[in-house]
């Protein structure tokens, strides 16, 4: 199996474990770290919204359990008109583990698919240079 089909595979796999029961919007979410492994994740709603889990951040939170803390693409699928694209929490949680050259792919279940990266996801990402310690105490 290529590698680009078992990402794809993933994420729409662990999208069937999703549990939505309030919204029904099943997300599925994977991502491959530096080291070329596939972690996984799927959105887990829960009542006392907005205490829920969103997909890429189950992947993420598999894959630094793991012991990695860089990833290289992402896949995202939902059951969505378009492509859904992950929320601002989860654009910015992607920034803190990719570079700006990660390949993110956005996909519906009808075989629609935006292929972009983590730079045009999320232009002008906060960072760590933005807590450059020698601008901390300026007036």
């Amino acid at each position: 199996m290529s590698a680009d089909i078992q990402l794809d595979k993933t994420a729409f796999a662990v999208r069937e474990h999703a549990y939505a029961p309030y919204s029904s919007f099943k997300v599925g979410a994977a991502v491959r770290s530096v080291s070329g492994v596939v972690y996984s994740g799927c959105n887990v709603e829960n009542i006392a919204y907005p205490e829920g889990t969103c997909a890429e951040a189950g992947a993420i939170a598999a894959m630094v359990a793991a012991g990695e803390t860089r990833l290289v693409e992402v896949f995202v699928v939902a059951d969505s008109k378009e492509p859904v694209s992950p929320c601002g929490g989860c654009r910015q949680k992607l920034a803190e583990f990719s570079g700006g050259d990660a390949v993110v792919t956005l996909a519906n279940l009808d075989g629609v698919r935006v292929h972009m990266t983590m730079a045009e996801l999320l232009p002008g990402a906060f960072g760590a240079d933005h807590m450059d310690a020698d601008h901390k105490d300026r007036d």
